[in-house]
């Protein structure tokens, strides 16, 4: 089944609750959209299991909709807050990696702190659920979020800054990355490493 209820919104999950083979790498996609990223990601890594991460009822069902046409069993969606999720919810040590991709703004200066690379619950959740040699994976097309996920994470020494070429490895574009390409805009890109 493509949507993920958890068993438990109030303790930290079990790997297995998630996928049944803890084994497996478990990558985390926040903010899931239309699932486009999530879906092309797991056609494409058969051998890891997905989860997104949606708010929004729309974009949850959207989502789920593609995962069963696409007739996938490593791809979960799960509709709740991304704060939350990371910050409480995830287990300990158990992401491989942790996608982030073109969030909101918060564009006014006023709301900066609400952006979800200043929340202090995101970025001590951030250190927690990644394994050792993790990866954090963040696109923008918001120069100011940028400097501040910058800022964040170079501000902890959990967190080691990766060199990101462009084609280093298969990376689906999202629906919004597409619509800010098409509008002319720059998408700003960083991967951090969590370190032991």
């Amino acid at each position: 089944m493509s949507l993920f209820i958890p068993p438990d919104y109030f303790r930290e999950l079990d790997t297995r609750e998630i996928f049944p083979n803890p084994a497996r790498a478990l990558e985390v996609e926040l903010g899931c959209g239309d699932g486009t990223f999530l879906v092309g990601m797991a056609q494409e890594y058969p051998e890891r299991d997905f989860l997104g991460v949606e708010r929004m009822l729309g974009r949850v069902s959207k989502t789920s909709r593609k995962i069963n046409r696409a007739g996938l069993t490593n791809a979960h969606v799960m509709r709740l807050e991304s704060g939350y999720t990371t910050g409480w919810l995830l287990p300990t040590g158990g992401v491989s990696r942790l996608h982030l991709l073109c969030p909101d703004p918060w564009p006014k200066k006023r709301h900066a702190a609400r952006r979800l690379v200043n929340q202090e619950e995101f970025l001590s959740g951030l250190a927690r659920i990644l394994k050792p040699g993790g990866e954090f994976l963040l696109k923008t097309d918001d120069q100011v979020y940028f400097e501040d996920a910058l800022a964040s994470l170079g501000a902890r020494p959990q967190f080691e800054r990766l060199d990101w070429p462009e084609n280093a490895f298969f990376y689906p574009t999202t629906d919004f990355e597409q619509h800010w390409l098409e509008s002319g805009r720059q998408i700003h890109r960083a991967r951090w490493r969590r370190v032991s």
